[in-house]
């Protein structure tokens, strides 16, 4: 099936890529893996995800400022980003939203919340029935 959702993930652990790579490939997703915020925004413009996930705490550019980048563009104004931290504290939160942000996941994250958020936050498709 070639119409998956494609999901991006931002994350500057290779470990936390890969668990996120695996969960959503096995649910149908198409996924698209970037190591910070320079790596997504250059690869955002190819694949255009439906999601997009994105780490707080990276060198270069931080999650917040990614985030805001990716929410300033025309074309991806729309697209839902989702805060991935290992903190799960207030003002994480507050910030996350003040830049455009959707939700919040804490890091580790299992399979079930993560797939759980990408239903949330692209009106319940999937890239395979369940």
């Amino acid at each position: 099936m070639n119409s998956a959702l494609k999901i991006m993930v931002i994350d500057d652990s290779s470990t936390i890529r890969r668990s996120a790579e695996i969960f959503l490939t096995q649910a149908g997703y198409q996924v698209v893996l970037a190591e910070d915020g320079f790596d997504a925004l250059a690869k955002i413009n190819d694949h255009h995800p439906a999601l997009v996930f994105c780490d707080i705490l990276m060198p270069r550019l931080d999650g917040y400022q990614t985030c805001a980048l990716i929410k300033k563009s025309a074309k991806f104004h729309a697209t839902p980003v989702l805060m991935l931290s290992s903190k799960d504290g207030l003002f994480d939160r507050a910030r996350g939203s003040m830049v455009g942000a959707v939700a919040y996941l804490t890091k580790p994250f299992t399979k079930d919340s993560l797939l759980a958020a990408v239903r949330e936050h692209t009106g319940g498709a999937a890239g395979i029935p369940e």
